[in-house]
């Protein structure tokens, strides 16, 4: 499915050619990345479990993002509010609007299950300008606190500042 189209971006469904070019423009870019995390969003994608979407530049693929329509992880677990899970852009196609125009899509595939959506943020400064632009799009931090390893993050609870420290955000659609 073609979610936008214009003369140079496509979003569309992502399709398993665009795995190994995600994760081979991921290793380009120092990234220590393997193709089973875009292979397992493909098999969810299959299963009808989310929407794999990528965005497409110049015949490139640039960047994805996926969307769980009713996501068992977080805060939010159980309450079937869709997640936004696994966003990211190459760093070569940044500073584009490819990053917003993913999540607009994003967005407005969410709003199809439900009037909110979340999503979780690294806390490291590798996610600041993510941090940014979900800020600036309205999300909010969900109130539970820091997350680390898939849990509330006691006060004082000792953790290290890697990708598994978050903040879940959420906003409202309607």
């Amino acid at each position: 499915m073609v979610y936008y189209r214009d003369k140079e971006l496509i979003i569309r469904d992502m399709i398993p050619a665009d795995a190994l070019a995600i994760t081979d423009g991921e290793i380009a870019q120092g990234w220590r990345q393997t193709i089973e995390k875009y292979e397992r969003r493909l098999r969810d994608q299959r299963d009808g479990k989310c929407m794999a979407i990528v965005a497409e530049y110049g015949g490139e693929a640039a960047g994805y993002i996926h969307v769980y329509p009713n996501s068992d992880d977080g805060p939010f677990a159980g309450m079937r509010y869709p997640e936004i899970i696994d966003f990211g852009v190459l760093e070569k196609f940044r500073r584009k609007g490819i990053g917003g125009r993913l999540m607009d899509v994003a967005e407005t595939v969410a709003a199809e299950y439900a009037g909110t959506v979340f999503l979780c943020v690294g806390l490291h400064s590798g996610y600041g300008s993510a941090q940014r632009m979900y800020a600036i799009r309205g999300y909010v931090p969900d109130g539970s606190g820091a997350w680390y390893n898939g849990r509330v993050l006691e006060p004082g609870a000792a953790c290290q500042n890697d990708d598994e420290l978050v903040l879940y955000m959420s906003k409202k659609l309607l």
